[in-house]
Parts: structure tokens; sequence; C-alpha cells
């Protein structure tokens, strides 16, 4: 029989020191060894305990759980699974945490106490997979460096269209990413990053931030351009639509597709749609299937379709249902990709035409 998970509860709220091990411990293969009210003492149980995956609290007196991820990724490298509160700043310093090392993150809801088993499933399936990771990867952490350009969207119609779907591991990975990619880079993105509505606003301005490429989150009617990425907001499905002044990407808030909205299967089902052989597909790091069907929707509609490698993803669920699906033309480590989305999206692949951006069609394109 496998031995249960051990998991280290860091927070510095009684409440929420009652109700995760509460949650935890409706799954017989999770055990809480034990609990800790801020950062000092949870390093001290970590070498006493030996836990398996801690779960930390940010917003602590004392040593904060910024100071205490710090010193967890030098020590131990444990996984750690933030628990961030939903509110802007909870989201600033859940981005920061990831970038640092964390292995995820889930946001507490607004009433707590009635509401915290509305994340129990998502919390344990995580702890489960931070448990069964090799972990973050050092080599591919941020460094914090601002790209120092201006102005960098050009309205220039791209030669393909990029749609890539991502879940756990996925904030670093496409840092990384985009970071390597040049500011005229000919394709068009769009991604669909698993990740809470009003987390993906701040993400998107940090990618932004700190890349060559232009990052948005996406609106509806955004134009779809080179050199542009659009991430789908929290709690909205992405597709995309030919219009006569240029080519756009739709929002909605239909039903969940795989238990997600967005869904990559979404997205990745409207560009095979829309753009058949323009289109590319990229599935990266994450937990699940959500992607692998829309991957093969692309490989069918003539697209070219990449999934990164086991050895780069943080966690190999989504990539590994398309691959073992046959959906996957080529496997990639995640420092091939950016030279992959060059070479497929080079203009002599496609005439790329300059767009004549109307007033009243793009409606956020900045």
């Amino acid at each position: 029989m496998k031995k249960p998970v051990r998991v280290l509860v860091v927070d510095d709220s009684a409440l929420m020191r009652k109700l995760i091990p509460g949650i935890l411990e409706t799954d017989p293969s999770i055990e809480v060894v034990g609990t800790a009210i801020d950062g000092h003492f949870a390093l001290k149980k970590i070498e006493d305990l030996s836990p398996d995956v801690v779960t930390l609290d940010l917003e602590m007196p004392g040593m904060n759980g910024i100071d205490t991820l710090k010193e967890i990724m030098r020590r131990s490298r444990l996984p750690v699974i933030v628990v961030s509160s939903h509110s802007t700043s909870g989201a600033n310093i859940t981005l920061k945490a990831l970038s640092l090392g964390a292995f995820d993150f889930v946001a507490k809801p607004k009433d707590v106490s009635a509401r915290m088993p509305e994340i129990a499933a998502e919390l344990i399936k995580k702890i489960h997979a931070a448990a069964q990771s090799g972990g973050v990867q050092t080599q591919f952490l941020p460094v914090e460096t601002a790209s120092g350009q201006h102005n960098k969207m050009r309205p220039i119609a791209p030669t393909h269209i990029v749609a890539i779907g991502v879940s756990t591991g996925g904030p670093n990975a496409l840092q990384y990413l985009f970071s390597q990619l040049p500011i005229e880079f000919s394709g068009s993105i769009l991604v669909v990053q698993h990740m809470p509505d009003g987390f993906t606003e701040l993400f998107s301005k940090r990618l932004d931030d700190c890349c060559p490429i232009r990052v948005k989150e996406a609106q509806s009617g955004d134009l779809l351009l080179a050199g542009r990425a659009l991430i789908c907001p929290g709690n909205r499905h992405m597709r995309v639509k030919k219009l006569p002044l240029g080519n756009v990407a739709l929002l909605s808030e239909e039903a969940p597709v795989n238990g997600h909205r967005p869904s990559v299967d979404v997205m990745f089902r409207s560009v095979a749609e829309v753009f058949g052989p323009q289109a590319m597909g990229v599935l990266m790091t994450g937990m699940g299937e959500d992607g692998a069907a829309g991957l093969g929707e692309i490989r069918a509609s003539g697209g070219f379709t990449v999934a990164q490698s086991q050895q780069t993803c943080v966690v190999f669920g989504m990539p590994k249902a398309a691959i073992e699906r046959g959906y996957a033309m080529r496997i990639a480590d995640l420092q091939e990709l950016p030279h992959i989305l060059q070479a497929q999206c080079a203009p002599e692949r496609s005439r790329g035409e300059v767009l004549e951006v109307k007033r009243g069609v793009g409606a956020g394109s900045d």
C-alpha cells in the first residue's frame, strides 16, 4: 500500500489551520503531519517532520510567506502550494511566489468559513500532483528584469496563429518562452492558462513588462496581431473569428468544458476550425487532459502541433495525454520552443500584410 502524502499546513489563521487539515484528511491518501503559525515554526517543523508537500499562506506576521518560501527553496526545495487571498494584492504576491519556485496555488474564497470546502477537490488534486512531481526546475525560474521597450506592438497581420494551452507550471514556462521571442516575432499568440479570474490581468502585465513581445489580457474584439500574445481571462472561454477588418478573439461565459473555464480544448477547436493550416497548437506543462483532443483537431485541420517534453514539464499531464493519442507532431524541451515558434511562423512561410486598424475595431487592443 502506498504511503500517504505527508503535508505541513502553514497559516497564521487559527481558522485556516483547522479548515485546511479538515479538508485534506477527507482523502485517506493524505496525512497532515503538522501545522505552523508562521515561517520560523514552519522551517523548524520541516526539519522535524519531513513533509512531502507544504501548504503556505503568504500574508503572515513575523517571517512572512515569501521569506519562508525562499528559505524552503534554499534548504530543501520541497513542493509548496500557496493558499492565496483572492484579491489584487493577493494575486501580486502569489505571482511572485510562483516566480520564486512555488509549485502552484489555490485562491481562498472570499467567505472562507462557508465556502472553503468548494476548493477541496482542487487543493487535494494539486497536493497529489506536487508530491509526484520532480519539483520546479531552477533553470526556468525567471529573473526579474524589465524589457525597457515601449510601443512594442505593430498593427501587422500575423503569418500564423499560435495557440498555447498550459496549467500548473505555466507562469514560469510562459515567461521563459516569451522572453526568448523577438519583438519582430511574426506570429499572433493566444494563451489559455488555467488561472482564476482576477489573476490573469496582473499575470499579463507582468509578462508584458519583462518580455520583448506585447502581452495583454484578452478582451472580446482584440485583433490578432503579429508579435502580441493575448491571455484568456480567468472564468471565460476564448475563441477566434475572421472578420473583414481583421481577425479577432472573442470571449464567452458558456459552461465549463473538461471542468475548466477557460478550456484549452475550446480555444484549440476554434483555432483549428477558423485557421486550419495557418494554426499552430502548443500544449505545455499542466495537470489533466484539457487540450489533448483540441490539439488533435489542429493537427487534423493541417496545422502544426507541439507538446512540451516530460523532462521540462512541472506536471506532465496535458502534454502526455496528447502524445499518447498521437496528436503531437513534435515533442520539445521548453528551451527548444522559442526556436520552433520562430521557425514555424517565419514570414517566408506565409505572406504577411499590414492591417488597417480602423476606429471601433479591436476593442481594448491598444
